[in-house]
């Protein structure tokens, strides 16, 4: 059963409220658990694990990777307990791991108030966008000639790391290393197509896709300087977007960091913010 709220058939939109918050945090950690899962059969000596703690998914990637931290605190359970935050720091801890909260403002205040009086810092924002999967205003837009995107082959995993990275190099180098390393787990991630777009033939820009239930999650987009203004994430976008609908999505997901560029064009092609995520680490771990 469906339990988003539609405005109107002609036009579906849904409202940003605490409902439409709990699908896509769901819909994020489940993308973040299928790469965990992933990353164990690739790596089964890293120690990478997932566990719920009623309806928060924690994460465990390694104690340094961006993978590793929690989703959904405050929205699923009853009212955050110090109980239920015991339990998942003892789970970081024990790992050696910084502990990482990402956490939506639908929580509520309790929940900041909470973590503030336990020593957490924001470290973190996060645009949350969304729209409707299905990509009528992309309908009558045609491609450059020169843009060609696909999904990759499970052989294909090291080219679309290093794509992926040398698009990230100049905009975040830190997680160049990262996007380097995930290549092989990327190609064993369950239900989760990458892709790349081709400029006359050379691979120059990676995207991520994720179905989880009626949500996809899109990440992982970037384009390497040289071939950017030619119109490759646009393709990227239309064909996550076309692949997401006809395996029965009704929403896209994806995150940008608060005024980037990617929230821009992520904006200019029909996402919109359902609202500002923060991050917050427990400073006195």
């Amino acid at each position: 059963m469906i339990t988003g709220k539609i405005l109107s058939a002609d036009a579906p939109s849904f409202f940003a409220d605490l409902e439409l918050a709990r699908r896509l945090e769901r819909a994020e950690a489940v993308s973040s658990s299928r790469f965990v899962d992933a990353r164990v059969r690739a790596s089964p000596g890293r120690g990478a694990e997932w566990r719920d703690f009623s309806g928060v998914r924690a994460m465990f990637d390694g104690p340094d990777s961006p993978v590793t931290q929690t989703f959904g605190l405050g929205l699923f359970e009853p009212p955050l307990t110090e109980g239920l935050l015991d339990e998942i720091e003892e789970f970081y801890r024990s790992r050696g791991a910084a502990i990482n909260h990402e956490v939506s403002p639908l929580a509520g205040v309790d929940t900041f108030a909470l973590l503030a009086s336990r020593g957490y810092t924001p470290v973190e924002f996060t645009s949350v966008l969304y729209r409707p999967a299905r990509d009528e205003a992309a309908q009558g837009v045609s491609m450059p000639a020169r843009i060609a995107v696909r999904a990759i082959g499970e052989q294909e995993a090291s080219l679309w790391a290093r794509v992926c990275a040398e698009g990230w190099s100049d905009v975040a180098p830190e997680l160049f290393d990262f996007a380097l390393d995930i290549g092989a787990t990327v190609a064993h991630k369950q239900d989760s197509p990458s892709w790349l777009a081709y400029l006359d033939g050379e691979p120059v820009a990676a995207g991520a896709l994720s179905i989880c239930g009626s949500v996809a999650h899109l990440a992982g987009a970037s384009t390497i300087p040289r071939a950017r203004g030619n119109g490759a994430q646009l393709a990227l976008l239309k064909a996550r977007l076309q692949y997401a609908a006809a395996a029965g999505c009704e929403l896209a997901l994806m995150g940008a960091a608060p005024g980037s560029a990617s929230q821009r064009n992520a904006e200019r092609h029909g996402f919109r913010i359902a609202y500002t995520r923060q991050k917050w680490q427990l400073k006195s771990n």
